[in-house]
C-alpha cells in the first residue's frame, strides 16, 4: 500500500496512506513517527489543535529517511478566522517542526470547535481570510499543497468564489457507516482529492455485525476493511495509531472489495453516537 499515491491538482503527488496523530501525545510521538516510517509510511498527518508538532518535526528529522521523501501535513488553527493569525499558525507550525516547508497545510473547520454542530455560522469571511494566509504561505514557498477539511459543500462554494488559488483537498470524516458520498463527489468533480480521518470510527466500527461479518468474509480485519473501504473511494486515509503492530496490520490492505459489497457498506445503518467523540462534525448530502 505504501506505493500508492494520489495527484493533486498542482501536480504535488500524496501518499495515499498516511499516520493520523490525534491524541498521540508529544512526548511519544516522535517515535511513533519514527517506527511508521521505518515500517513504510511516508505520510504524516498533524494539526496545531493536537499539540504535538513539535514531537512529529522531531521524528521526521531523526528517522533516517531524507525530508523530501516524507510528507507531512498540518492544519490551521480553526481559531483562526483573521489573516493574521492563520499566518503567524502556519509560521509557528514551522517553528515547532523545525522544517523549511510544510508539505501541506489546510484550514481544520470552517468553525471554530466550540460552534461546530452549534451554530448556523459558516465564518465565510474568515475562513476567506485564513485561506489568504495560506495562499500567500504557498506563493512563498512555506508550503507545497493547500486545503481543508470539515468544509461542506457551501463551505467550499464560498471559498471557490473568491480564491485565486483553489483548495486542493478536503479532509472530513468518512468511514463505513458514515460516508458522505454526495460531498465526496462534488469535492472529487472540482478536483478536489479527498482525505478520510477516522477510518474506524474511532472503533466503533468494531462493534457492528454487518462490518464483522464483511471482514469475515474477506478474511481481514475490521480496520483493515474499513481502510481499504476509502481507500476505493478514491480518498487519502489516515488511521491513528501509536502501535507499531497496529501501523503494519493498517497497512496490510492489498485485496480488493467486489463493487458488490462497496454498495452494501456504502449503506450500513449511520453511526448515531461516537460517545466521547461526539463533536464530530455533521456533513450535509447521503450520509
Amino acid at each position: 500500500m505504501f506505493n500508492e499515491s494520489l495527484k493533486l491538482s498542482n501536480g504535488v503527488t500524496v501518499p495515499q496512506l498516511a499516520l493520523g496523530t490525534w491524541l498521540i501525545d508529544d512526548g511519544i510521538v516522535a517515535d511513533a513517527v519514527r517506527s511508521a516510517i521505518e515500517i513504510g509510511y511516508r505520510h504524516i498527518d498533524t494539526a496545531q489543535a493536537y499539540g504535538n508538532e513539535r514531537g512529529v518535526g522531531e521524528g521526521v528529522r531523526t528517522c533516517g529517511i531524507p525530508r523530501d521523501q516524507i510528507f507531512v501535513t498540518s492544519k490551521v488553527a480553526a481559531e483562526n478566522k483573521d489573516y493574521e493569525s492563520a499566518a503567524d499558525g502556519i509560521d509557528e507550525t514551522l517553528r515547532k517542526t523545525g522544517f523549511d516547508y510544510l508539505d501541506m497545510m489546510i484550514i481544520h473547520s470552517p468553525q471554530p470547535w466550540v460552534e461546530v454542530n452549534q451554530s448556523d455560522n459558516r465564518y465565510v469571511e474568515g475562513n476567506r481570510e485564513a485561506w489568504r494566509a495560506l495562499e500567500d504561505a504557498y506563493k512563498a514557498g512555506k508550503l507545497r499543497a493547500i486545503g481543508v477539511s470539515n468544509f461542506l459543500k457551501e463551505d467550499v462554494d464560498s471559498l471557490w468564489e473568491v480564491a485565486e488559488i483553489k483548495p486542493m483537498v478536503n479532509q472530513v470524516l468518512c468511514h463505513i457507516s458514515n460516508t458522505p458520498l454526495d460531498l465526496i463527489g462534488y469535492c472529487q468533480s472540482k478536483g478536489i482529492v479527498m482525505e478520510a480521518y477516522s477510518p474506524v470510527a474511532h472503533g466503533e466500527a468494531m462493534k457492528i455485525q454487518a462490518i464483522a461479518e464483511m471482514a469475515k468474509k474477506y478474511g481481514v480485519s475490521v480496520p483493515q476493511l474499513c481502510i481499504r473501504y476509502d481507500i476505493q473511494l478514491g480518498m487519502i486515509v489516515l488511521p491513528k495509531t501509536a502501535n507499531p503492530d497496529h501501523m503494519r496490520s493498517n497497512a496490510e490492505v492489498d485485496f480488493e472489495i467486489s463493487s458488490e459489497d462497496m454498495e452494501i457498506l456504502k449503506h450500513v445503518e449511520t453511526i448515531k453516537d461516537y460517545g466521547a467523540h461526539s463533536f464530530f462534525p455533521v456533513f450535509g448530502g447521503k450520509l
